[in-house]
């Protein structure tokens, strides 16, 4: 599971020597004056090809505010670590919806209270409903509709066009 043990945080996540390759490939294949870093354009096209969207003006505007002023793009090393954090990301957002689709049972888009219920006593048949109903509200639980939205959808803002690019 992509799950830490201490919690629902994603642990370090490493590419595998072909999907590097890759990287570095698309890197490559970006910088089309052979400077070694990526303009923003260059940088736009290379998310266009590893992940399949084009990044916000916002997207965009953090990874090149947080490049190294003294050069003209981003370096290959700086590049590498965004695409890396981008995949931890995604991994981790599909895990959870992943997790989410598993417990909506009736495929509603939204969990109840007792959906919630039965999903601790399937993993957790020993927490008692106190304990059950506070990390419920604690995710959300509207009590007037008595549902905690999808899961992914709290994860960011962005979460279904865009990842955020730390």
């Amino acid at each position: 599971m992509f799950f830490s043990q201490a919690g629902a945080r994603p642990r370090m996540w490493e590419a595998s020597p072909s999907e590097y390759k890759k990287w570095v490939e698309v890197f490559k294949a970006c910088d089309e004056e052979n400077k070694g870093c990526l303009s923003r354009e260059n940088f736009k096209v290379a998310v266009v090809m590893l992940f399949g969207y084009k990044p916000s003006k916002i997207e965009a505007d953090a990874v090149m505010s947080s490049v190294d002023p003294n050069t003209s793009g981003i370096l290959l090393k700086e590049f590498l670590d965004i695409v890396r954090k981008k995949k931890e990301a995604q991994l981790y957002r599909n895990e959870i919806r992943h997790i989410f689709t598993a417990f909506d049972r009736h495929y509603r888009g939204y969990l109840t209270l007792e959906d919630f219920k039965k999903a601790f006593k399937q993993v957790a048949p020993k927490l008692s409903e106190r304990i059950i109903l506070e990390v419920f509200r604690g995710h959300g639980f509207e009590p007037r509709s008595g549902k905690i939205p999808h899961a992914a959808e709290q994860l960011s803002p962005c979460a279904t066009t865009a990842e955020p690019v730390l």
